[in-house]
């Protein structure tokens, strides 16, 4: 199956799909005697492994830990749950830091007239964090 046909079935564009074999997340396709890369149905499944898994904020790296868990047949699966309950921790924690942003934002745009007058405290914090 060329890349074109994989990208179609897996979700994932081929520039991407080569990037992928590229950092050796995924292995390198075998060529066909024409010189293009040849998929099996095996690389479009883990291909949308790889999709589901960045869809759900796993960073590439943690993909490649997640991949080497799937294909171990003896892992724990405490092992995967400590893994993804890690992932949410960092989720929880990212999340309070953009409600913190969030929360600066809308005061910072309850104090500003939004007319024609030039002064405006979004500028004016902004500009004083760099102090």
């Amino acid at each position: 199956m060329n890349i074109g046909s994989v990208a179609e079935q897996s979700g994932v564009p081929a520039k991407t799909i080569r990037y992928y074999e590229e950092i050796g997340l995924i292995p390198k396709a075998l060529r066909a005697e024409n010189g293009y890369r040849n998929y099996s149905d095996s690389d479009v499944e883990t291909l949308r492994f790889v999709q589901r898994a960045r869809k759900l904020g796993f960073s590439v790296k943690d993909v490649g830990n997640l991949l080497t868990l799937w294909r171990d047949k003896n892992r724990a699966s405490a092992d995967v749950k400590k893994f993804a309950l890690d992932h949410i921790r960092d989720i929880e924690s990212r999340i309070e830091e953009l409600d913190s942003i969030r929360q600066t934002l809308v005061s910072l745009t309850n104090h500003c007239h939004g007319d024609e007058r030039p002064d405006c405290p979004i500028l004016e914090d902004l500009a004083g964090a760099f102090k």
